[in-house]
């Protein structure tokens, strides 16, 4: 591994260095400096901008992100879409990490905050990004016609060429960038019609792949500052357990260990390097007090929800009259289905670099939260926010555990840096048992459904509970995401149910005495909610003799996004012919289709089940509409990758406890799928003009219950809890 380079990444400036040129557009114009030495123009005082572009002399173009980069292919898509408007050579286009600042570079779905999830990152920059490189475009425009005194009408710009046909004059972006940034900044510029873009829609070659693929990219364990020591936390077995005493002596006589010390999350060794840190853990003796720690296990959790399930719930979405259609019902169907803790098992575990100054504290990590976590370092420290600056890193995967609401393992690496008196940066590492056991899980939940059917056989009502733990009270999202005591995220996808029916009742219990941490899992509530619906909506179709399309189809009125991607899914999957099975082999197909983070996507699987009850997963057929598609093949990737994950946790995902601990601890108790179970994955995407929408979550939660279908499809058996108990297939 390498030394990083540790660089003050403030944009609060057009050039540094060399000559260049760096955009910002928070306010109407710019005020033009003098030129100092060197060539190098500098902002008055008064300008603060929003800076997502910068172009060198060199004829770099810099797009700076101020989402992260966690495999997503985030740096990518925002690099295209200004890129695109800039009329920029992709080749010349380079993308780096932005400063933590939520004024310039907040996410503008989330209000004054900075950071990364909901699958927003482009939904929210993408008017931000073209009209950003619109600007650029517009000013070097500018700044030729000045040069060669002609009309900026009859200047054209192509691949990082600024060029002028009626005297075939011509220049490249790095010769105009001196000139360009004495231009003012355009108070409103055009952006490109559709049909003219370059870019966007195409197959750009990813930004981040050759940094990754020869190791130069830097991820937070790449970081090696002078006399830096390496952390790592004996943490109490229990949730809400603490340390009651310590004996650190034969952790001391470890070769490496400088120092042991008590931080609020346990109990920290210091070393000269990772074994070491963690050779002198294992020598630790440590006491827990264990009295205020949760000791439920995940049995007991569940009988609890159970009872609660027996009464009604807040309502969370009510339309025409339940009781009414249940009392009157011909019959009535019913099912009940239980999803476990899920861990987001990131191939990267939880690290943090932090190091304290006398003016302030700096953080280097793949930071997902700037905001959150920006204010909790401060507030540990008595630093205003803008004292802790956070370096922004490339994470190896995320799936929602970086953006924690309470900071956790920032705060933990901050914690010990205070512990020593900030006498050394300390980067914070956390073995994958430590990762797996610290909790923040998606949560825990039990749902119990209705329908009612008529005389007719039409179905008539529908009545939908839910019992979990909420992700946002006590968070600073609660009062954006709480209303009158509903949690939204642990709702969405069943309280926006897009199906048509007369009578609709939504109702939901939140615990508030499990004490087991709880966080966004990709797709967070429709993770659990699009496996209920889906999989009772088949049962339904069942007990009405309906085609599971067709029922879906007829109650889509009004969601012609729903229903076009459905239609597309069945029609490449070949849905109604039949599948061909070996002896001894069962096969079916299964459909579902689910909206989440405004995108839509439905799949279709087909699936074997074994006479040992065992199944595979053959094929997967994914349509997806998510607005203008960027990128093309990055949407299939991710929804590549969105079935991977999710059909991991269809069949082997479980955190389970036993009197409070967490029984897993690394990949053999916790499986991902192995290559030879993931199914050939179709994605068909659904031209659109509409602007963009999420990609990095929704393919996940149609996955599992259009395996579930499948299954049910061959085996005439619906699985109600996940992961699949695959005894109950045996034939």
């Amino acid at each position: 591994m390498s030394d990083i380079t540790i660089e003050n990444l403030s944009r609060r400036r057009f050039l540094q260095g060399g000559a260049g040129l760096t955009l910002g557009f928070c306010l109407p114009v710019m005020a033009a400096a003098a030129a100092g030495k060197s060539g190098v123009v500098a902002p008055t005082a008064s300008f603060e901008p929003n800076a997502f572009l910068r172009i060198g002399s060199d004829n770099s173009v810099t797009v700076f992100s101020k989402h992260l980069e966690m495999g997503q292919g985030t740096y990518t898509g925002l690099a295209t879409i200004l890129a695109d408007e800039l009329d920029a050579h992709w080749n010349h286009v380079r993308v780096e990490g932005a400063a933590a600042d939520a004024k310039r570079f907040n996410n503008t779905f989330w209000g004054p905050a900075q950071g990364t999830g909901g699958s927003t990152a482009m939904a929210n920059s993408w008017v931000q990004m073209r009209q950003a490189g619109a600007t650029g475009r517009a000013m070097l425009v500018s700044a030729a016609a000045k040069r060669w005194q002609v009309s900026a009408a009859e200047i054209v710009v192509r691949e990082g060429i600024v060029s002028h046909t009626g005297s075939a004059r011509k220049a490249s972006f790095g010769e105009l960038a001196l000139d360009a940034a004495q231009e003012a900044v355009p108070t409103a510029v055009k952006l490109k019609d559709p049909k003219d873009f370059r870019l966007i829609g195409k197959q750009a070659r990813r930004k981040d792949s050759a940094a990754k693929t020869n190791g130069t990219a830097q991820f937070t364990q790449d970081v090696f500052l002078p006399g830096m020591l390496v952390a790592v936390v004996a943490h109490p077995p229990q949730f809400g357990a603490t340390v009651k005493s310590f004996d650190a002596t034969r952790a001391k006589a470890i070769k490496g260990v400088v120092d042991v010390v008590q931080i609020p999350q346990g109990v920290a060794v210091l070393a000269t390097d990772t074994w070491s840190a963690k050779k002198g853990r294992d020598a630790l003796a440590v006491s827990w007090d264990d009295s205020k720690a949760f000791k439920l296990g995940t049995d007991e959790i569940f009988a609890r929800y159970k009872e609660m399930a027996k009464k009604p719930g807040l309502i969370a979405r009510q339309t025409g009259d339940s009781a009414k259609a249940f009392a009157g019902a011909a019959k009535v169907v019913s099912a009940s289905f239980d999803f476990p803790y899920l861990a987001h098992a990131a191939m990267e575990p939880m690290n943090c670099v932090v190091s304290l100054h006398a003016d302030g504290c700096e953080v280097w990590n793949g930071e997902q939260f700037q905001t959150v976590d920006q204010g909790r370092v401060a507030a540990l420290f008595g630093l205003k926010p803008e004292q802790v600056k956070l370096n922004m890193l490339y994470a190896g995967g995320s799936f929602g555990r970086r953006a924690c609401t309470q900071s956790d393992y920032v705060l933990e690496a901050a914690h010990i840096v205070k512990a020593i008196n900030g006498k050394a940066p300390v980067k914070l590492v956390w073995l994958r048992e430590d990762d797996m056991r610290a909790g923040f899980y998606r949560p825990l939940f039990h749902h119990a459904l209705e329908a009612a059917l008529d005389g007719a056989g039409k179905l008539v009502g529908w009545r939908h509970r839910l019992v979990g733990q909420s992700i946002v009270t006590g968070s600073p999202f609660e009062a954006m995401l709480v209303k009158d005591g509903i949690d939204h995220v642990s709702v969405e996808g069943a309280a926006n149910l897009p199906y048509v029916i007369p009578n609709m009742l939504v109702d939901l219990h939140t615990p508030t005495d499990i004490g087991v941490p709880v966080l966004w899992w990709r797709s967070v509530g429709s993770s659990h909610t699009a496996y209920s619906t889906e999989v009772f909506l088949d049962q339904v179709a069942l007990a009405m003799g309906k085609d599971p399309v067709a029922l879906r189809l007829e109650m889509l009125g009004g969601h012609p996004r729903h229903a076009g991607v459905l239609r597309l899914a069945a029609e490449k999957a070949n849905w109604g012919k039949p599948l061909k099975a070996a002896a001894g082999e069962r096969r079916g197909r299964g459909v579902a289709v689910h909206e989440s983070f405004n995108s839509f996507v439905a799949q279709v699987a087909e699936v074997t089940v074994k006479k040992d009850g065992s199944i595979k997963v053959d094929r997967v057929v994914c349509a997806v509409d998510c607005g203008t598609a960027i990128n093309p093949d990055n949407i299939r990737s991710q929804v590549e990758g969105a079935v991977g994950f999710a059909l991991s946790a269809a069949l082997h995902g479980e955190i389970t406890l036993k009197e409070g601990r967490v029984e897993q601890g690394n990949f053999d108790t916790y499986a991902p799928i192995r290559i030879a179970e993931m199914p050939v994955v179709e994605v068909h995407i659904v031209p659109s003009t509409l602007a963009p929408t999420g990609i990095g979550e929704p393919g996940v939660p149609p996955l599992a219950p259009a395996v579930a279908n499948a299954i049910a499809a061959a085996t005439g058996k619906f699985l109600h809890r996940m992961p699949f108990n695959t005894s109950e297939l045996v034939a």
